[in-house]
C-alpha cells in the first residue's frame, strides 16, 4: 500500500505540474482539458472510493496551491470525483471498457458546475454562461485525455499477480 501511496504521490506532482504548466494554457474551442481530474479518474477507478478521496484531497490541494486559487475549493471538488468514480469503480466493475469515458463525461460536467456553485458562494465572481460555452469542447479534450492517462495509470496501479495454487487429488 506504501508503493501506491508514493506512486501517486509522484503521478499527481507531475500531473498539476503539467496542468498548471502546459495544459491549461491550450484552450482549443474555448475550453482546456483537466489533467488532474483525468488522472484523479484513473486512480479511483482502479483503487477504490477511499483511495480516490484521498488522492482527490492531495490532488486539490496542490492544484490550489500551484494556481495560487482559493485553497480547498479544489479539494472539496476533487475530494468528491475521486470518491464517486472509486464507488462507481467498486460497484459496476472496473474491468468495463466504457467505465473510464463514461466516469469522465460525467464528473467533467458536475465539476464545472460544482466549481460555479462553490465560487458563487464565496462571493466571487463568475460567468456561467462562459462555463456553459466551454463545457462541450473541455469534454471532448478531456475525453482524449483519458484513453492515455488510463493506460499508464493501468501500468502504474496493476493489481499484484497472484502465484496460482496447484490443486492436489487424492
Amino acid at each position: 500500500m506504501t508503493a501506491d501511496t508514493a506512486k501517486t504521490a509522484i503521478a499527481f506532482f507531475l500531473a498539476v505540474i503539467v496542468q498548471a504548466a502546459i495544459v491549461s494554457s491550450v484552450a482549443p474551442g474555448g475550453g482546456t482539458a483537466d489533467l488532474v481530474l483525468v488522472t484523479l479518474a484513473a486512480v479511483a477507478l482502479l483503487r477504490g472510493a477511499v483511495f480516490g478521496s484521498i488522492a482527490g484531497f492531495y490532488a486539490g490541494f496542490l492544484l490550489d496551491t500551484a494556481n495560487l486559487g482559493t485553497l480547498g475549493v479544489s479539494s472539496l471538488l476533487l475530494t468528491l470525483a475521486g470518491y464517486w468514480i472509486g464507488r462507481y469503480g467498486e460497484t459496476t466493475g472496473r474491468d468495463r471498457a466504457h467505465a473510464p469515458l463514461v466516469s469522465i463525461a460525467v464528473v467533467t460536467v458536475l465539476y464545472a458546475f460544482g466549481a460555479v456553485a462553490l465560487h458563487a458562494m464565496l462571493g466571487e465572481p463568475v460567468s456561467v454562461q462562459a462555463g456553459l460555452r466551454a463545457l462541450p469542447a473541455q469534454i471532448l479534450l478531456n475525453l482524449l485525455l483519458t484513453v492515455p492517462v488510463y493506460a499508464l495509470m493501468r501500468r502504474l496501479f496493476a493489481p499484484a499477480s497472484r502465484p496460482l495454487k496447484e490443486v492436489e487429488f487424492s
